[in-house]
């Protein structure tokens, strides 16, 4: 009869009962098991990397493996944990990158390439957006987006172009600006990589709004500041007011905080960071961490380790006194991931273990043997604070451990709690929804 009981109650639980006890059950792989590639990567699968993990330096194993990007076979999908549905929601878009939703539950992409920041309202019957317009155009490689003032009644929507920061006048339901853009503030300028700089610049505002953060990316690999001057205010959390008058270096040794958020319990400013390459395969992680104010992390002249810092060997010996100082940051994901645009889950259609957690999106690796990323990852947290661990979330943009299809950049949540993602790889924006089966 017990037996009985048991059976019926566990039928009755609740599905975000039933899936927070599995979310309790998962296994965690620590240490060397750590390490992934996307050949192995998994929704459900979770990982906890940690400073004494890492090895020795070994330049020698550098590689240029860059990706082939392919179009999407027509038999692979992004494949999302047990429970989710995964939609194409837009597509033949132009090198859609970072994602922000509107207080309305409008959704806002900034196409780099083409300068444009588009919007997308709605979904209709197929999943589709009900209505897509053209914001605003003539911007110069834009990424970051930002509503101003916050809560429900923007007047302002800021854009991080990559060598300053601008604003439009904004409404809700505005799909296209009413008024010209201004520049409130000059940002060091962008470039390419391989050689030409991090050009992606990340804004948001603190929880109060009193504070701008800038995320401005290192122009290199690891030049020392102190003698090539393009490095000023570089790899750098720059503090502006929202009027656009500059503050402070908020937080520095950050060689590319590509997405930035605030902890919803916290007040915590959040990045998303792409750590240095050429000096291991498994060196070294990046990483998705809270800032502290006046924090150093490490770069150019050290990377995490379990005592502090750890020298990289091209900067071997400078700046002893800043040793101490290398903040270890709070969630490590594998080496060479890219790990773009960030968010804390404050949706109610999830189950209810993800409200608060983190999700990620890692681009993909170019300095590694076995690639690797190429997914969006869950942070899962624990009243505001990370954990330590990430979970593989929405992956298969990959063709085993060969051409990529899809390349994962930005994030959001809608106003259902449906998770949007672009993918400048098939040029898409794919959404996740729970359906609990």
């Amino acid at each position: 009869m017990r037996r009985i009981i048991l059976l019926f109650a566990t039928i009755l639980l609740p599905a975000a009962l039933l899936a927070a006890d599995s979310n309790q059950k998962k296994q965690v792989l620590t240490g060397q098991s750590a390490f992934t590639d996307a050949a192995h990567e998994s929704p459900g699968v979770r990982r906890h990397l940690t400073a004494a993990d890492l090895p020795a330096p070994a330049p020698d194993q550098s590689v240029d493996n860059g990706p082939t990007v392919v179009p999407r076979p027509k038999d692979a999908w992004p494949q999302a944990p047990k429970g989710f549905k995964v939609e194409l929601y837009a597509t033949d878009l132009d090198n859609p990158r970072e994602l922000r939703t509107a207080p309305n539950g409008d959704i806002f992409l900034a196409e780099s390439e083409t300068g444009k920041i588009r919007v997308f309202r709605g979904v209709d019957a197929q999943g589709h957006p009900q209505q897509v317009s053209v914001f605003a155009t003539g911007l110069h490689q834009p990424f970051g987006i930002a509503f101003y003032p916050l809560g429900p009644n923007p007047q302002y929507l800021f854009v991080g172009d990559t060598d300053q920061i601008v604003r439009f006048p904004y409404h809700n339901g505005d799909l296209k600006a009413t008024g010209p853009m201004i520049n409130i503030a000059e940002l060091p300028g962008g470039g390419r990589l391989r050689g030409g700089g991090h050009w992606t610049r990340d804004l948001v505002f603190s929880k109060d709004g009193t504070k701008l953060f800038a995320s401005v990316g290192s122009h290199s690999n690891v030049d020392d500041p102190d003698t090539h001057p393009e490095e000023y205010h570089r790899a750098d959390v720059l503090e502006f007011t929202p009027t656009g008058k500059f503050e402070k270096v908020y937080a520095y040794g950050i060689r590319n905080c590509v997405g930035e958020a605030i902890n919803p319990i916290t007040g915590e400013l959040w990045c998303s960071t792409n750590e240095r390459d050429a000096i291991g395969n498994n060196l070294v992680p990046d990483y998705v961490t809270h800032i502290q104010e006046g924090g150093f992390y490490g770069w150019p002249w050290y990377y995490m380790g379990p005592n502090g810092g750890v020298w990289d060997p091209r900067h071997k010996g400078a700046h002893p006194e800043l040793q101490s100082k290398v903040i270890t940051p709070d969630v490590l994901v594998n080496p060479h991931f890219a790990s773009l645009e960030m968010l804390f889950y404050e949706g109610a259609q999830f189950p209810a273990e993800y409200k608060g957690d983190g999700f990620a999106a890692e681009h993909g690796s170019w300095n590694r043997a076995q690639r690797s990323g190429y997914e969006v990852i869950r942070i899962p947290m624990k009243d505001g604070h990370a954990t330590g661990e990430y979970e593989d979330f929405l992956t298969g943009f990959t063709i085993g451990d060969g051409d990529v299809w899809g390349r994962p950049v930005g994030v959001t949540v809608g106003k259902d709690g449906s998770l949007f993602v672009s993918d400048d790889g098939s040029r898409s924006i794919w959404r996740v929804t729970w359906v609990g089966k």
